[in-house]
């Protein structure tokens, strides 16, 4: 009876303790028809933009070292053509790349 009630007591720290997705190291595709400058990193809601390293060349890939106990991200690049592009509410929970593209000018992220 005492192993059955620590067996049930375990089982009950296990089910309440739920288990935590975070962001961790990806690898980031230039999805995009053009060059990208630097890349920029915020938590989606907040406004302190973060340095996250050069951006791939066109068609390229680069591994980005990054850790975060959150999820979703907006990432922001300057091309040397114009105005800064943004993507926003990038998930990189659960995800081993990321490609940035843009289709009619507009930004979306495709997860692998």
């Amino acid at each position: 009876m005492i192993r059955i009630r620590a067996l049930f007591a375990l089982l009950g720290l296990t089910l309440a303790t739920p288990l935590q997705a975070q962001a961790t190291d990806f690898v980031l595709v230039n999805g995009t028809d053009q060059a990208l400058g630097n890349l920029e990193i915020r938590r989606t809601g907040s406004s302190e933009w973060q340095p996250l390293g050069a951006a791939p060349a066109r068609g390229a890939q680069s591994s980005i070292a990054f850790s975060n106990p959150d999820c979703a991200f907006d990432i922001k690049a300057a091309p040397a053509s114009g105005e800064a592009i943004v993507w926003s509410g990038v998930n990189l929970c659960e995800v081993n790349a990321v490609t940035l593209k843009l289709v009619a000018g507009t930004p979306f992220a495709e997860y692998r």
